[in-house]
């Protein structure tokens, strides 16, 4: 049973380190927001699709109440991708992934409206202690430049994330992440498709390196891990669990984008790997 549960949160870390490349990606990537999101969901459809039908995994969609779910919390996962990538291109890869990672606290607060389950004052405690390590972490505010707009930005995505997970906590049970991320991001490709009239596209002649990246490795692998780890957590649980991406992505924006992290990064990002350190043994009991 231990090592069930090692092996679990092992794969939620994987998933958490896949999922935090994002951050360097979307704001290396250069193309408006909305086309960068539209080759995501395209491409990692594509990419979900053939791991589906190689895995043989049932893509059959059980009910109608179920299909609606996916769909809208794909439409929420959309509105969370759209305001993060706007958040790291605002401000900064450090700065966006933080204020994008008050979610296990918003989550934490909003857990007990989508499931039966109780609000627990650990989380909120633990919670907490995540977001005094991103207050840490924040570097100082200028309300007249466009950080505000980017930490405004992540708030916002953070919101639409927790919601998304929320949705798809009972999904998760019935159905294999692959299935739901396959849906979700085909279901982004149709509601975005508009986006390639109106965004300018050219550049993908150039960027299609990084976008293939983004939808493979981030989206198709990450987010599909993230999805199966939520048969063996709670949301809250792998919510707080995976704050540690902030520490992956200032470490991936560190090597591959020269962003110099401060002391404050060291110290905020001490009190958030300690939180996932007791919510891993926490969790384990």
């Amino acid at each position: 049973m231990k090592n069930q549960h090692n092996q679990n949160l092992l794969l939620l870390t994987l998933a958490t380190l896949l999922i935090s490349t994002s951050g360097a990606l979307g704001r290396f990537i250069s193309m408006p927001t909305e086309i960068i999101i539209w080759w995501r969901s395209a491409l990692g459809a594509v990419f979900l699709f053939m791991f589906c039908k190689l895995k043989k995994v049932d893509l059959k969609i059980q009910s109608k109440k179920d299909f609606t779910t996916i769909l809208i919390s794909a439409v929420f996962l959309g509105a969370h991708w759209i305001t993060y990538f706007y958040a790291l291109k605002l401000s900064n890869v450090a700065l966006g992934m933080l204020s994008l990672f008050t979610f296990p606290v918003i989550t934490a607060l909003i857990e007990p409206f989508f499931t039966k389950t109780k609000l627990n004052p650990i989380h909120i405690l633990l919670a907490l202690m995540v977001l005094l390590g991103i207050y840490i972490l924040a570097p100082d505010f200028n309300f007249e430049s466009t950080q505000i707009k980017g930490i405004l930005c992540g708030l916002l995505s953070a919101l639409f994330y927790a919601i998304r997970n929320l949705m798809l906590k009972k999904p998760a049970s019935k159905y294999n992440g692959m299935t739901l991320m396959m849906y979700q991001t085909l279901f982004l490709t149709l509601i975005l498709l508009p986006v390639l009239f109106i965004k300018d596209n050219s550049n993908i002649t150039t960027q299609y390196p990084y976008v293939i990246l983004l939808a493979l490795v981030t989206t198709a692998i990450g987010h599909s891990l993230l999805i199966s780890c939520f048969k063996h957590f709670s949301i809250s649980t792998a919510s707080i669990i995976g704050s540690s991406q902030p520490i992956f992505g200032i470490i991936i924006a560190f090597l591959f984008l020269n962003e110099i992290p401060t002391l404050n990064t060291f110290i905020g990002g001490a009190l958030i790997i300690g939180t996932v350190v007791i919510e891993s043994i926490r969790s384990r009991k």
